[in-house]
Parts: structure tokens; C-alpha cells; sequence
């Protein structure tokens, strides 16, 4: 039904990692409306899967990227302008926290291990949204959307670091809508329940936050990374040109409840 829906807008997605990524189903979703797609990766160990799942969509576009180099932010968004003169939608899917902070108590955050996660999921937006603006601008404005949870607004135990990052990152969605909107530019993002991907892994109790949604949200189910890649699309694309500065949910409404008794169970 919403074939064509991006016929002619040009994409860049980041932080595909493998097919479980929510970057990878928001690719996929872009792909089946219409979209041009490039990629970005980190290191050469993420190169091969991600130019095999680029090419699986038809793209050869697939870029380098560390978030937290200045250099390499550059290199891609320079590529872009090269490839394409412009650039229309940005994907941000990039987060990390050492594992170790995912584990233990939030209390006790080292500070080198605190800034890291705020640079690499947070700031990393910023640095992103910097320089797709020229190039948004120059096509007449554009759509950013980045991904945050539930934890960013709530203590989710064990989540830690990581919710301080998401909150710093919701924060930056709100600046960044307020002064690109004068560019036709619009900055979103997706809440999304727990979705089992590589970086999910890294998070203890994760299972008992599934369960957790399954048994006591609205719903009385989980999400896939689908939903988020539908979702993606609707507030990438003309749908939602009046909607930005906003956080939208897909946890079936988990983020309504109260909280997580048998995870706060678990911490204790």
C-alpha cells in the first residue's frame, strides 16, 4: 500500500549491525516505499555483513563510520554529497555502554565509561545532524529519526548508563527540531519495547523484560523489529511532514504502566 511513498528520497542508515538490527528492519521498510539507501558500518569486522545486506537491497554504498571520529563523520556525509548532491532522511541507530555498566549498579559508573556512552549515544546525533544539514537543506528540508527507550525516562534496572544517554539524547531531538525546523527539517524518534537484537545482549535481565512486557502490557505481547521499521517509515515520509520534536512508542504500551516489578524484583 505504501509502495512509491520515498520514489526518489535518498537515505542513510546507521548502525545495521546484522539482520536483527532495528536499523536493518528500518532499511528494509525505507526499501519496500521507494528509497535510495546507503549504509555506514563500524570496523572491519561489521564490513562484510553489512555490504551483503546493502547489496541484498540493491546498494553499493556502504561507508565507514566511527560516531565518535570528526574525520570519518565527514568522509560520509562529503560521499553523500558527491553521490547523491543531497541527502533526504538520516537513520540514527547508534548507542553503546560498556557492558559492565549494564551489569552492576548505576552508582557506581566509572567516569571515563560514563562519557563514552553519552559521546557514542547521544552526542553522536548531534554530530550527525550537523552535517546532514546542508544537505537536507539543499533538497528542501529532510527528516532525522533516532532511537531511544523507555529507560530514558524511567528507571529500568540494569539499564543504567545507557537511560542517562537516551535522556540526553531525547533532550538533543527537541533542540535539534526546534532550530532545523526553520529548515524544513524534521527530528523524531522512536521508543521502542524490547526487540532482541546484538546490542540487547549486552543488557542483564533482558529475557525478564520480555517476559515482563508480555504478561502486563496493554497488549499482552511483544514487539518485533518489524513494528519499528514500519513505524520508521510512517515518520519518515510525508505522512508525518507536520510531526517532529516528538517521541513516539511502539512497545505495546508498555510505556503506560508503572513500572517493572518483577525486573525491580530481580535488582533487589
Amino acid at each position: 500500500m505504501l509502495d512509491g511513498l520515498l520514489k526518489g528520497k535518498q537515505a542513510l542508515v546507521t548502525g545495521v549491525a546484522n539482520k536483527r538490527s532495528i536499523a536493518w528492519a528500518i532499511a528494509q521498510a525505507l526499501h519496500r516505499a521507494g528509497a535510495q539507501l546507503a549504509f555506514t558500518y563500524q570496523g572491519p569486522r561489521l564490513e562484510g555483513t553489512v555490504r551483503e545486506l546493502a547489496a541484498s537491497l540493491g546498494s553499493d554504498l556502504v561507508l565507514e563510520c566511527d560516531a565518535t571520529r570528526d574525520d570519518d563523520l565527514d568522509r560520509v556525509f562529503q560521499r553523500l554529497q558527491v553521490a547523491w548532491d543531497g541527502l533526504d532522511l538520516l537513520v540514527h541507530s547508534v548507542a553503546f555502554a560498556a557492558r559492565e555498566d549494564l551489569e552492576g549498579r548505576f552508582t557506581d559508573t566509572g567516569r571515563a565509561n560514563f562519557l563514552m556512552a553519552l559521546e557514542i549515544s547521544a552526542y553522536s546525533l548531534v554530530a550527525m545532524a550537523q552535517r546532514a544539514e546542508p544537505l537536507m537543506a539543499a533538497r528542501g528540508g529532510g527528516s532525522i529519526l533516532t532511537m531511544t527507550y523507555l529507560g530514558g525516562e524511567r528507571v529500568v534496572p540494569h539499564y543504567n548508563v545507557m537511560g542517562v544517554a537516551k535522556a540526553a539524547l531525547e533532550s538533543s531531538l527537541r533542540y535539534l527540531a526546534f532550530e532545523l525546523g526553520q529548515k524544513n527539517i524534521r527530528v523524531n524518534a522512536i521508543s521502542a519495547g524490547p526487540v532482541r537484537t546484538l546490542a540487547a545482549r549486552s543488557i542483564a535481565g533482558f529475557t525478564v523484560m520480555e517476559d515482563h512486557v508480555e504478561r502486563a502490557s496493554p497488549l499482552r505481547r511483544n514487539i518485533e523489529a518489524a513494528d519499528v521499521g514500519e513505524l520508521a517509515l510512517f515518520l519518515l515520509s510525508p505522512l508525518a511532514r507536520n510531526i517532529t520534536a516528538d517521541i513516539v512508542y511502539v512497545d505495546s504500551g508498555m510505556h503506560a504502566l508503572a513500572g517493572f516489578p518483577e525486573q525491580a524484583a530481580v535488582a533487589r
